[in-house]
């Protein structure tokens, strides 16, 4: 007779969907929001005011339609907009 083996993941996978699927939410949740406050602290390190500001609109409004790609539009505009000064500046 041949015995069924199992893999650690899925094993670790049960055991996840028979816990509490409220306690997972709010987990990936904490983890998630955390994630963000850490993401909207260095844009304020990284960027001006004004562009953090800009950036962290865009960053929830891209979470509220779902649409990330309104966030990377930010950041590839403000890239853009470095690399057109700099371009001035070694033209001057």
């Amino acid at each position: 007779m041949k015995l069924k083996t199992r893999s650690i993941l899925q094993e670790l996978n049960e055991i996840a969907e028979i816990r509490n699927k409220d306690a997972l939410f709010e987990s990936r949740a904490i983890n998630i929001i955390n994630s963000a406050i850490n993401l909207l602290e260095t844009l304020k390190k990284h960027y001006t005011a004004e562009q953090a500001d800009e950036l962290e609109r865009r960053l929830l409004n891209a979470i509220r339609g779902q649409d990330p790609a309104k966030f990377t539009r930010g950041i590839r505009k403000i890239a853009e907009s470095k690399r057109t000064k700099r371009q001035l500046n070694e033209s001057e």
